[in-house]
């Protein structure tokens, strides 16, 4: 059976990334092509527990070491049994964040060193990559006031604007070394024109695919 293919949402707060994976979902099953819509942190039981210890805010000061190996734990839970398994199973999975928002958040945001984020990558992932990743981007600012119209703020969504920025660097520049694999959509667009150039990028993967 062929390979399904692993796609990846990224981006800021605000950004529309649960809406656009939805988009991106209902044009693959449109095409014909089984679906798996999941989540990071989270995506199972167990990690879902561990994204409810990273998101929940705290008085307690959580240790950047801390926040990172639980990211990774969630994702070593997630991908061994839920993505991969669906990969080899031949379904598509879409992934609202992953590794890439780890290099963004605790290394941009944190400023954990790419080196040791980029260790545990390997240790937990080996070579498994997304095979593409669609960022959503837009400024800051205009991501927070989203956010912010959502309700309660989550433990990282309390942070400063500048923490934010440096995600949102971070994000650009990943995208900027590697065009072939990252595609970069402006979701300060209209939600209309957003999800048609995402469910239009869509179409082309699946194309591309078969």
């Amino acid at each position: 059976m062929k390979r399904g293919q692993f796609i990846t949402f990224e981006g800021t707060e605000g950004v529309g990334k649960s809406t656009q994976l939805a988009n991106a979902a209902e044009v693959l099953r449109t095409e014909g092509i089984d679906v798996v819509v999941t989540r990071e942190p989270g995506g199972t039981p167990m990690a879902e527990a561990i994204r409810e210890l990273l998101l929940a805010p705290r008085d307690e000061p959580v240790h950047e070491l801390t926040e990172l190996l639980l990211m990774f734990a969630a994702r070593a839970q997630h991908l061994h049994t839920r993505i991969l398994p669906a990969l080899e199973a031949g379904q598509w999975v879409l992934c609202d964040r992953f590794t890439d928002a780890t290099f963004a958040y605790q290394g941009g945001g944190r400023g954990v060193s790419k080196e040791r984020i980029g260790q545990l990558e390997t240790l937990v992932q080996g070579d498994v990559r997304p095979d593409h990743v669609i960022l959503l981007d837009a400024p800051v600012e205009t991501g927070m006031a989203r956010a912010r119209h959502r309700g309660d703020l989550d433990r990282f969504e309390q942070e400063a604007v500048s923490f934010f920025q440096r995600i949102r660097d971070t994000y650009l520049e990943r995208a900027g070394n590697a065009p072939d694999r990252y595609h970069l959509v402006d979701a300060t667009a209209p939600l209309a024109e957003v999800s048609e150039q995402v469910a239009g990028l869509v179409r082309s993967l699946v194309a591309a695919s078969r």
